[in-house]
């Protein structure tokens, strides 16, 4: 990753992190190298995935473990994590993923647990593009993009019993973190 993709990355990160209590277990969905993980210290038996993972580029930090793959399937046992996060991940999905991802959110999030996800708006895709010719940015993935309409998020999670806790633009108005916390089991 170039240096503009990593302060991109970190700001994501920073923008998450107050909603990641410490001590939290995390199921970061597109972790690429595992920064969430370096930046957010404290955080126990959590999980890492990545469909391009590269095992040497990751963090050496205790109580994470990282899988190649896709979410969910990369999970190797059915478990529950306190947090998921999906930092610039949502773009990437298909629009036929899209209900298929909130369900598998759901099923691995305890209830009362908190969905953290960032998505850049459609506009965005223009500026990357003109970054990544001028070798600015790596771009990663850039050409996943399908230009999603961030507003359909929270759409999306509130069919699976997701109701919105925080929706904040950030970077400019060209980046959206929303936050949603799962029902609890008895009103589900």
């Amino acid at each position: 990753m170039k240096y503009l993709d990593c302060l991109l990355q970190r700001w994501r990160i920073r923008m998450a992190a107050p909603y990641i209590p410490r001590g939290a277990s995390v199921l970061d969905i597109g972790s690429a190298d595992g920064a969430l993980f370096r930046e957010i210290p404290g955080l126990k038996d959590s999980v890492g995935i990545d469909p391009d993972l590269d095992h040497g580029s990751l963090p050496n930090a205790l109580g994470v473990s990282f899988y190649r793959g896709l979410f969910p399937d990369a999970l190797p046992a059915p478990r529950t994590f306190d947090v998921i996060t999906m930092l610039a991940t949502l773009e990437h999905i298909p629009e036929s993923g899209l209900d298929p991802l909130a369900r598998a959110c759901a099923a691995h999030l305890r209830a009362g647990g908190l969905l953290i996800i960032s998505v850049p708006s459609p506009y965005v895709d223009h500026v990357l593009t003109v970054l990544r010719a001028l070798k600015m940015i790596h771009g990663m993935a850039l050409e996943e993009h399908h230009g999603f309409d961030v507003r359909q998020t929270p759409g999306i999670f509130k069919l699976r019993n997701f109701s919105l806790v925080a929706h904040r633009k950030f970077q400019l108005g060209m980046n959206n973190l929303f936050v949603f916390r799962r029902a609890s089991d008895h009103t589900q």
